[in-house]
């Protein structure tokens, strides 16, 4: 990986199953998730993809697109797998990562062959619960934090 790790991309869901609107901020609430996106409160109030990621799935897969993948962020320079319990820290923001977000077949729908690409180590990326309110920018540095012990 090369570079600071950084905040990619941003993209919204206004509606359930609606189109992801691209972004270049987002504002975040602690416990809730991020303002205007379909998804508030539970454990998936974030989700987290890999532009390393995609750039090797689209070595196979020329006509897929980070954005089908239907997560709210893409960070480069950080690994996303097996960070189950590890804290993500986007500008001030805080992500407390639960688990891995499983592609499903509606990956399919946009482009044949992108749930098995998505299926292997964590490709689909992570979820996670915002620690922080605040506001995050595409460019923002990003971190990874080990689980807290206890």
């Amino acid at each position: 990986m090369s570079g600071a790790p950084r905040l990619e991309a941003i993209w919204i869901k206004p509606v359930r199953r609606g189109p992801m609107a691209p972004a270049g901020a987002a504002a975040l609430v602690a416990g809730k998730g991020i303002v205007g996106n379909a998804n508030q409160g539970g454990t998936r109030q974030v989700t987290v993809i890999e532009r390393e990621v995609f750039d090797l799935i689209r070595a196979t897969l020329p006509a897929a697109e980070p954005v089908m993948r239907r997560a709210n962020f893409m960070v480069s320079g950080i690994r996303l797998a097996h960070t189950g319990g590890q804290t993500l820290t986007v500008g001030a923001v805080r992500i407390l990562l639960q688990g891995e977000t499983c592609p499903c077949h509606c990956m399919d729908e946009q482009c044949a062959g992108l749930t098995a690409a998505l299926e292997p180590d964590w490709r689909g990326g992570a979820y996670g619960i915002v620690l922080d309110s605040g506001q995050v920018t595409v460019g923002d540095a990003v971190s990874l934090d080990p689980p807290l012990s206890g």
